[in-house]
């Protein structure tokens, strides 16, 4: 039996449904020790609601917290603008770690664990977040995961090319959110629920997001209008903090929220960091989605539908594997008129189609077996040595 732990050293939930679902597998299954460790009580409240309680009660729940002098102080004076507390968890809970055979992440800052503190007997398992195009996903640091769990041969073969990821230690074994999320479906309603939804989703990066320069323009356009309903659920790291810093381009951006004019216009849902904001509530209801570089727009296209894409930075994107995704639908070079932008998008999208389901086969390898068991046979078998299929 092997010991393994499921962490969510996370600010926000959205990560959580992209590893939950196989440790709910493998927790069925009795063969392994299973830990679900987190940090915030509301990662701890957001497995509560996600997972079946006779599950969760098969498995170890941990709640890490900051223990050495001086981290607390040094976390007050910076998390208003970086993550320090999810960086300083790792450094003040080494022994809890070491005591894992293996330790199941969806993001990358857990390799400071070997990159940083020296853990080199643990196995780190990457389930990443998403099935996105954007090169931060495909970066070197990818490669430094002992196996790594992807959703279809896209991302493999990209994260061979780019990363430089040895094909051995890629498990090709579907998306494991579906298992948990397929289902869910916000059920709001707006004074004219019979007309289309949009979903406006726009990323947090500054160099990357429609938000800093459209967003507004991309609001009020709806206030004005009586055609369509409108979700707007940004990415939920797009408000957490005032600042928005991303690294991967290196950017820094004050952040202001939507107006309390939007707020109160009721063909307008906002939705700014609930838990529906990631768990496929908003893209399973849409019916147009609109956004710019979020990897959400497959959870969206797994059920093909108009699309349109905000290019707010004049990007050439032709032809570049980052924007994919943006071979989806329209691509816009501003906000302007852009209601009819989308008139014209629902009447294009049988061209667009075809397109659509090309990218969803590269991007989803699914099959009749639910692809949290494909990823827990992943790991038991690299975990006692076997060779997968």
């Amino acid at each position: 039996m092997k010991r393994i732990c499921f962490l969510f050293n996370h600010d926000q939930t959205h990560q959580l449904a992209h590893s939950l679902p196989i440790a709910l597998a493998l927790a069925a299954r009795g063969e392994h020790h299973v830990t679900l460790a987190y940090a915030r009580a509301g990662v701890r409240a957001e497995i509560a609601r996600q997972a079946d309680p006779a599950l969760l009660a098969r498995m170890e729940l941990v709640q890490l917290g900051l223990k050495r002098g001086g981290s607390q102080l040094l976390a007050g004076m910076l998390e208003r603008l970086v993550p320090a507390t999810k960086l300083l968890i790792y450094r003040d809970n080494l022994d809890f770690f070491r005591s894992f055979d293996a330790v199941v992440v969806s993001e990358k800052t857990t390799l400071l664990l070997k990159t940083r503190y020296g853990l080199s007997d643990i196995k780190l398992i990457h389930t990443r977040h998403g099935a996105g195009d954007r090169a931060i996903g495909f970066n070197p640091e990818s490669a430094k995961f002992d196996l790594v769990l992807v959703s279809g041969p896209k991302i493999r073969d990209r994260l061979i090319a780019d990363a430089g990821l040895a094909p051995e230690r890629i498990a090709l074994v579907g998306y494991p959110k579906f298992d948990l999320c397929a289902h869910n479906r916000y059920e709001g309603t707006f004074p004219a629920p019979e007309r289309p939804t949009v979903i406006y989703n726009p990323h947090p990066s500054p160099k990357l997001s429609s938000w800093f320069k459209d967003g507004a323009k991309v609001l009020d356009a709806f206030r004005q209008q009586d055609r369509y309903n409108l979700i707007f659920a940004p990415h939920v790291m797009l408000f957490e903090r005032k600042w928005v810093v991303t690294v991967d381009p290196p950017s820094l951006a004050r952040v202001e929220p939507p107006g309390p004019e939007f707020a109160r216009e009721p063909r307008i849902h906002i939705d700014t960091g609930s838990g529906a904001s990631s768990d496929m509530s908003y893209t399973n209801r849409a019916d147009i989605y609109l956004g710019d570089v979020s990897s959400q727009v497959y959870e969206f296209l797994r059920a093909p539908r108009p699309c349109l894409f905000l290019n707010s930075h004049g990007v050439d994107w032709q032809g570049d594997p980052n924007y994919l995704h943006w071979q989806a639908g329209p691509v816009l070079e501003s906000a302007d008129h852009l209601l009819d932008a989308i008139d014209a998008a629902v009447a294009s999208h049988p061209d667009y189609a075809p397109r659509q389901q090309a990218l969803i086969d590269a991007t989803f390898s699914l099959s009749d077996r639910p692809s949290a068991e494909r990823a827990a046979d992943a790991i038991t078998d690299f975990l006692e040595g076997h060779t997968r299929g």
